[in-house]
């Protein structure tokens, strides 16, 4: 199959400097820092507070992310988004089945954002976000790397039990001495 010859209308003169496709749904982050998502919507990975109803195309009305705050990165797991704010804040909300949402609550699906950032350790911010389908993986500021979510085959890195983590470790991965990510 060819791509359709018609856009995707992200709104009226806007374009999209960043995307991240999912299992079932798609996110852009278009030139103004809005961010909008498309697709399944089962367990509120769109993002945008309704009813988790799919949509075939792009919101008029862009995810958010808190007053002021645009995107600067986005990764669309399976069924649950995380997006890195413009101040370093991370955010992520969808399914939240086995903590992949990082917020250390007990294990809700979100249809929007927390008003709240994922706690990444005292004065740290999120460079580089990943969300696989039961995990989320982040790169800070400092080079540490923290992953948190499923771990039954030791996807999380940290050594541990290979249960879950429903919030970002204290300790980064330990990548060898030295060494950052």
């Amino acid at each position: 199959n060819a791509p359709s010859s018609t856009a995707i209308d992200l709104g009226t003169g806007r374009t999209a400097v960043a995307v991240s496709a999912g299992y079932h749904h798609t996110c852009a982050i278009l030139d103004n820092g809005d961010l909008k998502c498309w697709g399944l919507d089962g367990s509120g990975q769109l993002g945008d507070g309704g009813s988790n109803t799919n949509t075939y195309t792009p919101s008029s009305t862009a995810i958010d992310l808190g007053t002021g705050r645009t995107a600067v990165a986005v990764s669309a797991g399976s069924y649950h988004t995380c997006a890195i704010l413009d101040n370093g804040d991370l955010k992520c909300w969808g399914l939240d089945d086995s903590g992949q949402l990082g917020d250390g609550g007990s294990n809700t699906d979100t249809n929007a954002p927390s008003p709240t950032a994922i706690d990444l350790g005292t004065g740290r911010t999120a460079v580089a976000v990943s969300a696989d389908w039961h995990r989320t993986c982040a790169i800070l500021d400092n080079g540490d790397l923290k992953c948190w979510g499923l771990d039954d085959f030791g996807q999380l890195g940290d050594g541990g039990s290979n249960t879950y983590t429903n919030a970002p470790s204290s300790t980064a991965i330990d990548l060898g001495t030295g060494r950052t990510a």
